[in-house]
């Protein structure tokens, strides 16, 4: 069987303000509309149109390939869908901008990923919110269907208990366990700074980053660009720059001041911006237009905070020659879409059992030599519809899978 896009309206579900649990102004706003019976459906991928139909679909054809998938259980990658679906986790409580919503209010966004998961890698998902917030219970869940899927994409939850989810169910599990928010984001915001860095004539080693936002998308930015060679990287939260001298830090961030700020900053944000060559926002917030103007000459500004950039493009465009947002309504955007359908659908073919640092390098090769030969100001980061992006990011993401003795085909 296989995730469907469908159009969820038809004649029979089309009256929007029928009934209780109607959402106001249904009728008239055209995202209720869409969404109305959900966004996804199941559809059989053979036929069940008379007895011998049946017989090989179910009983009795059916028990021949559980028996040898019970002597056989590499076969369960052959004979069923295991290897090209992926469960969409979470418990509700980071859901987009809106926070804590529940597991119920999480199910349109997941849905969502599932459909993008479909329509961009061609992998098939099924979204799957827990009533749960306990790391234990969804660690012992997620480990309990894992028989089901050929791999994890974790979303949606919160920091900093998605870090200790995310590695406790890698060392549980042999298939790949990926939480989006985090590694996306990352894979995504490297790609377009590479390209960035090559507009402007500059590697990424003569590059010094600032990044605002130590949560999930922030800690898993500064990793990867630390991986792929960047000069330095500061990352700030609420309270300044996240160094090793400070008594206030969370595990996380104190595993996070070990590897980054080799300048030994302290202080604020904005007086970490002073002279820095990139801006990447993941927290919201305002930054003050005085400190975008002490950067350093042919600035990068990525503003991703969602609706509302960190620094608005009108004011960025005054001081920095590359600029990118999370917005689809602005160049450059910085859209977590162009990874990890690619990721999983490479990790997938391989039937990969991790996901590596090396798999996600690949991916943000992959996805910054699509548009290397087109490059410009409004243009380091190719258009979530180019159908160039998945094949090669999925190409990448399979050669460093072997490369990396990671793949199982």
């Amino acid at each position: 069987m296989a995730a469907e896009i469908v159009n969820p309206r038809s004649d029979s579900n089309t009256g929007a303000g029928e009934g209780p649990g109607t959402a106001p102004d249904s009728t008239f706003d055209p995202a209720f509309a869409l969404h109305r019976g959900g966004k996804m459906a199941i559809q059989a991928t053979v036929p069940v149109r008379d007895k011998d139909d049946l017989s090989l679909a179910y009983t009795p054809g059916v028990a021949k390939v559980c028996s040898a998938i019970a002597e056989q259980p590499e076969l369960v990658h052959d004979y069923t869908w295991k290897s090209q679906v992926v469960a969409v986790v979470t418990d509700g409580t980071a859901v987009l901008g809106l926070g804590d919503i529940g597991p119920e209010a999480s199910l349109p966004v997941m849905e969502g990923k599932a459909i993008l998961f479909k329509q961009f890698g061609g992998v098939d998902a099924v979204p799957i919110a827990l009533s749960t917030t306990d790391t234990d219970e969804i660690v012992e869940t997620v480990v309990r269907l894992a028989p089901s899927f050929g791999g994890v994409n974790l979303e949606d939850i919160s920091a900093p208990r998605c870090f200790e989810i995310e590695r406790r169910l890698q060392e549980a599990l042999d298939i790949p366990v990926f939480h989006d928010d985090q590694h996306g984001t990352a894979v995504v915001t490297l790609a377009a700074l590479r390209n960035a860095a090559k507009l402007t004539d500059r590697s990424l080693g003569e590059l010094r980053a600032v990044i605002s936002g130590a949560g999930a998308a922030g800690v898993a930015i500064a990793r990867i660009l630390i991986e792929a060679g960047i000069g330095d990287v500061a990352v700030c939260d609420r309270k300044g720059v996240v160094s090793a001298d400070r008594g206030d830090l969370t595990d996380v961030k104190r595993e996070l001041a070990g590897f980054t700020n080799k300048a030994g900053l302290t202080g604020s944000l904005e007086q970490a911006m002073d002279g820095a060559d990139v801006f990447i926002g993941v927290s919201g917030g305002t930054v003050p237009e005085d400190a975008v103007a002490k950067m350093a000459k042919n600035s990068l500004v990525f503003a991703m905070a969602n609706p509302t950039p960190e620094i608005h493009p009108d004011v960025a465009h005054k001081y920095a020659a590359v600029v990118a947002t999370g917005r689809s309504d602005y160049p450059n955007q910085i859209n977590n879409v162009l990874a990890f359908p690619g990721i999983f659908a490479g990790a997938l073919q391989v039937r990969a059992a991790r996901i590596t640092e090396g798999m996600k390098l690949a991916a943000a090769e992959a996805i910054a030599a699509v548009v290397a030969e087109e490059l410009s100001a409004d243009r380091v980061i190719p258009s979530p519809f180019d159908e160039r992006v998945a094949p090669a990011v999925t190409a990448a993401v399979a050669a460093a899978a072997r490369a990396e003795g990671v793949a199982r085909r």
